[in-house]
């Protein structure tokens, strides 16, 4: 295998030099590095991961925990968590703990033994106690999405209530009075705090609370089932805020199942803006998440108690605003 002196006397660099594009540290002039990349890619080096973390004390892996990568909002943060932090010169492990504890709690341990530097954690539950291993072990963790009070972390998240709020509020602007709250899973947080904004949206206008339905399967399939039960009741609903464009999609389905047509027998605003809301027919009216700035807030909080741990723990969590977009499937309530 090459080693650093190889690639030193490929490049006509400096072994000090080369260490320091290698562990991406300290200045280079730029002739330099690509000339070091260049004898580093011919020469096929690999360097020793083991090593570098016996002399820094660190192994330059994140952990990401998610509670599921086929939702899409959740793929796209991981994703662009991932790429943010690669370009910080950190490697990622992705974790999707398919909304189960016990998957959670498996990663966690597997987090531990690989040594990670920090963890970016959307927790299942919430509850949070399985990550005081984590921080017991020294390891700065910081909450996404939602918050993990339990063992004090910061966090970094959408504001949920405001979401849900702006989402019935949009709703109760046309006109409709009799309004549900429909989505999955109903254990996740970021759903509660959506359905108490809508439900509180309703009783400052003076309106009946909103019949809430809320699923354990967060998928199409789940949530055309809850729509199903919700537009079957008598009186329908008019309008439906869904927790999210997934659950939003199943209840467009359901729907069109029993020949409602939205909007004009009945009006839906989803939660994410993912890019799918843009595209499905009527276009989907949503709350739409600040995901750059997420990932943004996140990786820079993390980081700095990972590189600064006493600045890390003055930080304070960060609730950013949402924002509702207003397409095809909301529309003035039905005579």
């Amino acid at each position: 295998m090459a080693t650093i002196k190889d690639i030193a006397r490929q490049a006509g660099a400096g072994v000090s030099t080369v260490s320091r594009v290698v562990n991406n540290s300290g200045y280079v002039a730029e002739a330099t590095r690509e000339r070091i990349e260049k004898a580093i890619s011919e020469l096929g080096y690999r360097p020793n991961a083991g090593a570098r973390m016996m002399r820094s004390g660190r192994s330059n892996l994140i952990g990401i925990l998610v509670p599921s990568i086929k939702v899409d909002f959740f793929a796209r943060l991981a994703h662009r968590l991932e790429q943010a932090l690669f370009a910080q010169g950190y490697q990622s492990m992705i974790c999707s703990t398919a909304e189960d504890p016990l998957h959670e709690a498996k990663y966690v341990d597997m987090l531990l033994a690989q040594q990670v530097d920090g963890v970016l954690i959307a927790s299942v539950d919430g509850e949070g106690e399985v990550f005081a291993k984590l921080q017991d072990a020294g390891i700065p963790i910081l909450a996404l999405d939602r918050q993990l009070d339990k063992i004090g972390a910061k966090s970094v998240r959408a504001d949920h209530y405001l979401g849900g709020l702006i989402a019935s509020q949009h709703l109760i602007t046309l006109g409709h009075e009799l309004i549900s709250v429909v989505g999955a899973p109903k254990q996740s947080e970021p759903v509660i705090l959506r359905a108490a904004g809508a439900a509180a949206a309703c009783k400052a206008a003076g309106l009946p609370a909103p019949r809430t339905v809320l699923g354990t399967e967060h998928s199409v399939q789940g949530c055309a089932a809850l729509g199903h039960e919700v537009l079957s009741c008598t009186p329908r609903a008019t309008a439906i805020v869904a927790t999210s464009d997934v659950a939003a999609i199943g209840i467009l389905h359901a729907a069109r199942v029993l020949g409602i047509e939205i909007p004009r027998d009945l009006s839906l605003t989803g939660f994410d803006d993912t890019p799918m809301a843009s595209y499905v027919f009527p276009s989907l009216t949503t709350v739409a998440q600040p995901i750059d700035q997420i990932a943004n807030e996140a990786i820079t909080g993390l980081l700095r108690m990972i590189r600064a741990p006493e600045k890390g723990k003055t930080a304070e969590d960060v609730v950013l605003p949402v924002t509702l977009n207003v397409r095809q499937s909301t529309a003035r309530v039905p005579k």
